[in-house]
């Protein structure tokens, strides 16, 4: 839900507006007048009180704003002035107009609640204050100034085992605190791992907490959360516990060995298809050179049965990390930082290509996403049924295969009744739309966003200029030119539209952009994968 990386700037005393138009804005609610109706009329846009205790509600008493450092889907995180201790420090705005659920809103809750409860342990930022107003949540927390993991992998002069161990040791310590204070992450992967400062010895940090949860022994959970890479198997089967955070960590590990992640697709079945079968690759470069410790700590974190799956504590017990000093040092190979690199830039180019979509859907496309539900709902009850979703898209010429259509109910069914309210179908329309087959208008108006010059290509200069709110680090002409040689597939020095939309379509990762769609697309596979 956003970095806290730090960029230097003036600082402000108001922070900056975000242009995004929130779906509850748009008016559900004519449908929903009929005393028939049988589901629950959308959230109203009222004034919400989320936290029990904030620490107060004026943030800019204390605080002075800059410059923003990083943009999730609630929330920006912004580089700020203390103006009691005259300490730098980031805070993060989460906007109540974006938190469109109940779930969302307990997210939020619960993630102050858990950065409040953990301890003060040098691998987790430190949690500072939180305010509340009517406008948002303020989470402030210390400043992360050393950039991403992965940043500072491709930064080195060359990448050994004995790194991939130490950073394994760090990432195995947060988990086990985690643990140890009754708390699942549930979202590890190597983006919410961020350096304490630019020093050599800086601390490796832990910073987001927004898919944690509390749990108590024996406890299981259903709900499908995460990031499909790193995402354990019992998570697809919705039945899991604690176990699945040293999984996660497991395919960090995997990737800071060899540079791609162990179980990988083009799309979200392939990949939880490849995760259920826990097929491990120790052929491919450079697996031959990686020692047998390594490997064998690799095969216990992503053991497919929990019960038996290696614990926090056995991992870091284990000889490889007990011994992390004494690791070889000798250099992976280029191949290995290659695809680290490859990994980590194609991420931070895709994430501000989903930012200017979401930014600027036009509002008559959602009035008219709205007319066409209003259009489906022919008992005029205001929800859409099975049948009614059905014959709708038919009437559209868009006929479906009933198995497909119930898996859009059940992706869009946020209140899990079985039907469809208008606000429902609205926000999986208009994510469904953002970038779609056969209407790529938002992807072109992106592409639009980045060629100032109307050219029809992307180049260097103007790449430059799109990332210029980026923290790509120290070395940004260097990644400027990494990522239009990248994407760049016939290699003239610039990026054309059919290169711009090979990158976008690619992956898992704009489907996945919302975390709300991504819980209900991901539930809707799993109960396909696992009747």
């Amino acid at each position: 839900m956003g970095a806290c990386v730090s960029v230097g700037g003036t600082l402000l005393r108001k922070t900056r507006e975000i242009k995004a138009v929130p779906l509850q804005d748009y008016d559900c609610h004519e449908a929903n007048q009929n005393p028939k109706s049988r589901t629950r009329t959308p959230r109203p846009s009222r004034v919400i009180t989320i936290l029990p205790d904030p620490s107060g509600k004026d943030v800019f008493k204390r605080y002075r704003f800059g410059k923003e450092l990083g943009r999730g889907e609630f929330g920006i995180t912004y580089h700020c002035y203390d103006d009691f201790t005259g300490e730098l420090v980031a805070c993060k705005k989460i906007s109540k107009r974006k938190l469109k659920t109940e779930i969302d809103i307990d997210d939020v809750r619960r993630e102050v609640e858990i950065m409040r409860n953990l301890p003060s342990h040098p691998n987790i930022v430190k949690y500072k204050d939180v305010y509340e107003d009517r406008e948002a949540v303020y989470l402030v927390m210390e400043l992360c100034q050393g950039g991403e993991l992965f940043d500072r992998i491709v930064a080195r002069g060359h990448y050994t085992e004995r790194g991939a161990a130490t950073t394994t040791k760090t990432i195995l310590e947060v988990v086990k605190v985690c643990h140890e204070h009754g708390v699942i992450h549930r979202d590890l992967k190597p983006e919410n791992f961020l350096y304490g400062d630019d020093s050599e010895s800086a601390p490796l940090k832990a910073i987001d907490f927004g898919l944690s949860i509390f749990f108590e022994p024996g406890q299981r959970f259903s709900e499908i959360v995460g990031s499909p890479y790193y995402m354990a198997p019992e998570v697809l089967k919705r039945n899991y516990s604690h176990e699945v955070d040293v999984w996660s960590a497991g395919v960090i590990l995997y990737i800071l060995l060899c540079g791609v992640p162990p179980f990988w697709a083009d799309t979200e079945e392939g990949i939880a298809q490849a995760i259920i079968r826990s097929k491990i690759d120790f052929v491919r470069d450079p697996w031959p050179r990686v020692s047998k410790d390594a490997k064998e700590l690799v095969k216990g974190m992503l053991n497919p049965n929990p019960s038996s799956r290696m614990t926090v504590e056995e991992a870091l017990g284990h000889q490889w990390i007990q011994n992390a000093h004494q690791v070889s040092n000798i250099s992976l190979g280029e191949n290995v930082k290659a695809r680290i690199k490859q990994f980590s830039l194609m991420n931070k180019f895709k994430k501000k290509v989903l930012r200017v979509v979401a930014d600027n859907l036009p509002q008559e496309k959602v009035a008219g996403i709205k007319q066409m539900f209003h259009m489906m709902d022919t008992d005029k009850n205001g929800n859409l049924t099975f049948e009614e979703l059905k014959h709708g898209l038919h009437k559209m010429g868009q006929p479906v295969a009933d198995p497909d259509v119930q898996m859009l109910m059940d992706a869009a069914d946020v209140d899990g009744n079985g039907m469809l309210n208008c606000e429902e179908f609205v926000t999986m329309s208009v994510h469904l739309k953002k970038i779609g087959e056969g209407d790529d208008e938002q992807l072109r108006q992106a592409f639009r966003y980045f060629d100032k010059d109307e050219s029809g290509y992307i180049e260097v200069e103007e790449l430059r200029e799109g990332l210029v709110e980026d923290n790509l680090g120290p070395n940004n002409d260097q990644v400027i030119r990494d990522i239009i040689f990248d994407v760049d597939l016939d290699k003239d020095g610039r990026i054309s539209y059919p290169e711009f939309e090979a990158m976008m379509t690619r992956g898992v990762e704009w489907r996945m952009a919302s975390r709300q769609y991504s819980r209900a697309m991901l539930k809707a596979l799993s109960q396909r994968m696992f009747k």
